[in-house]
């Protein structure tokens, strides 16, 4: 029987709970072929959101075609566009003859090929016959806007990890294209392909959409909202109930806090939690439980600090006091923090390692990373020794 606490894949269904009204929201965004992007920390629900929304919307019998890629490897700006194409051209065909016509029908006049012999060694849909320029990439920027009116379907594309491509040395000049063609289509009416983007990475995403103001009026955010304890709680006990397994409430309800209500987080405790158990679940069972978690993700976070500066690691046990002013003088002067200058730059820095990000008008911090945030705190710094 399957799991019913699954933190390895997105759900669906059953194993989706809450934000009915960010199901709402998207659901009328896409339905209006709008742009979407969200951007949430890891293991928040993103994309078992979008996919929610999707499987809703194919059972209401919308004709829609849905494809998906990741940019979490991507470093060249024309890599992506590469990848983005190839996505693209596999939603609407599933031949080698068919690729072909796509490529020499919609793409006739560029550098872009189908060569039979990179498709047979390495699955190479695109190929290129000289240097690509700025048309080339347009072209197939173009494409799905193309595929789709000739189709007579909605096209989606989920672009995972999205921020990755800012990490290119073209990737500004990517979303300028990008940007360039949203505009061409629109004014010519095709308004039947739309991008969904996701990130992980807040800060990231943050400076591109909001700093930056890439895809200006061009995308919509989604922001989430939190799934509330009560239905988280309720979805745990029933998982359990479904095994003939008991648990108090209560345990559930301060494991929720401890993770602060990170569904990735709680179904991977929860899921450790049902493997240890017969029966009535008992606290050390549940202590035995988030010991494991953490051992799992120990390394992962040894790591992170080891990659910190002494005053960065300062400034986060800072934080960890509950301080949230680091440029007064008293907390310059109890953790040797310099000036407030530096304290500026620690803050940009451990934004840019997607540690840290501040929310509000007053800029209050917020460690990105829940479990992290609790093994700072109990075990690094040891605050509760």
């Amino acid at each position: 029987m399957d799991s019913p606490f699954l933190y390895n894949r997105y759900v669906t269904g059953q194993h989706f709970i809450g934000r009915k009204e960010d199901c709402s929201i998207l659901t009328n965004l896409l339905t209006q072929n709008e742009n979407v992007v969200i951007w949430e920390p890891f293991g928040t629900g993103k994309k078992s959101l979008v996919h929610q929304v999707f499987t809703k919307l194919k059972v209401n019998g919308e004709s829609l075609t849905v494809g998906e890629m990741t940019a979490l490897d991507i470093r060249q700006g024309e890599a992506f566009v590469k990848r983005l194409g190839a996505a693209v051209i596999r939603l609407v065909a599933s031949t080698p003859d068919e690729y072909e016509k796509i490529v020499t029908g919609h793409l006739e006049g560029t550098h872009w090929v189908f060569d039979r012999k990179a498709f047979s060694d390495m699955d190479t849909i695109l190929s290129t016959n000289w240097e690509l320029d700025d048309n080339d990439l347009k072209a197939v920027l173009r494409l799905p806007y193309a595929l789709a009116a000739e189709k007579g379907e909605k096209l989606y594309m989920i672009v995972d990890e999205f921020q990755n491509v800012d990490l290119a040395d073209d990737g500004e000049h990517i979303f300028k294209l990008m940007e360039e063609v949203m505009d061409e289509v629109l004014a010519e009416g095709l308004r039947i392909f739309s991008y969904i983007f996701i990130g992980s990475q807040v800060n990231a995403m943050e400076d591109i959409f909001i700093k930056r103001h890439f895809f200006y009026r061009r995308a919509t955010r989604l922001k989430l909202s939190g799934v509330e304890e009560r239905e988280i709680v309720e979805h745990v006990i029933k998982g359990f109930l479904a095994s003939g397994k008991v648990v108090d409430r209560d345990m559930i309800s301060g494991a929720c806090r401890l993770f602060k209500c990170n569904l990735f987080y709680i179904n991977h405790f929860t899921s450790v939690c049902d493997s240890l158990s017969k029966g009535y679940i008992m606290e050390p069972v549940l202590l035995e439980a988030l010991s494991a978690v953490i051992a799992i993700n120990r390394g992962r976070f040894i790591a992170m600090m080891n990659d910190l500066t002494t005053f960065q690691v300062s400034l986060l046990k800072a934080i960890i006091d509950g301080y949230t002013k680091f440029s007064t003088a008293e907390v310059i002067r109890k953790y040797s923090l310099n000036s407030s200058a530096n304290v500026r730059r620690l803050k940009d820095a451990l934004m840019k390692k997607e540690i840290l990000t501040f929310v509000g008008e007053d800029s209050k911090p917020v460690i990105l990373d829940p479990l992290f945030e609790y093994w700072l705190r109990n075990y690094y710094f040891r605050k509760n020794q």
